[in-house]
């Protein structure tokens, strides 16, 4: 019990880091609001090495910390929605053995752009941002296929370890 409580310290601690070092990367994708989510790198190794129920609770605690650190209330609401429905996508995809980490992951990237512009399309009470949907969905598979190659291989490498 003790060492899954250090563990997800551990991923708690990584995932901030790695939210942190996002804010510094200079590289813009030039698409208002898109970027690597580094710290989902975090979340799909912690869906293939944790409980499920950690896993999510991992992604909520990591959506809230990382938006009173470097962002505002806006993003958190953002950035939970899309967490939620990423890692729900995930779970469902990992349970069907025929998706690989890549799959699950670039399933999770599409599914977090997805939730994040449902919020956006109630937050301005009108479905006309629907037009992002295309640039949104490219976005998604090139940023989770990214984090899945890192996530896969870094799964390879913990594969003796089981949280």
């Amino acid at each position: 019990m003790k060492s899954r409580v250090a563990y997800f310290g551990v991923f708690t601690a990584l995932a901030l880091i790695f939210s942190y070092v996002e804010t510094l990367i200079p590289i813009s994708f030039g698409i208002p609001g898109v970027k690597l989510g580094l710290a989902n790198l975090i979340i799909v190794i912690a869906l293939y090495k944790m409980r499920l129920s950690e896993a999510y609770l991992l992604s909520v605690v990591r959506v809230v910390l990382s938006g009173f650190i470097f962002g505002n209330y806006f993003s958190i609401i953002y950035s939970l929605a899309g967490g939620l429905l990423s890692l729900t996508a995930m779970a469902c995809l990992k349970k069907n053995d025929g998706f690989s980490v890549m799959g699950v992951s670039v399933a999770g990237g599409v599914c977090h752009n997805i939730g994040q512009l449902i919020v956006a399309m109630l937050v301005v009470e009108t479905f006309s941002v629907a037009y992002y949907v295309p640039v949104l969905l490219v976005a998604g598979v090139a940023t989770g296929l990214v984090i899945g190659l890192v996530a896969n291989g870094m799964i390879r490498r913990l594969k003796d370890i089981q949280l």
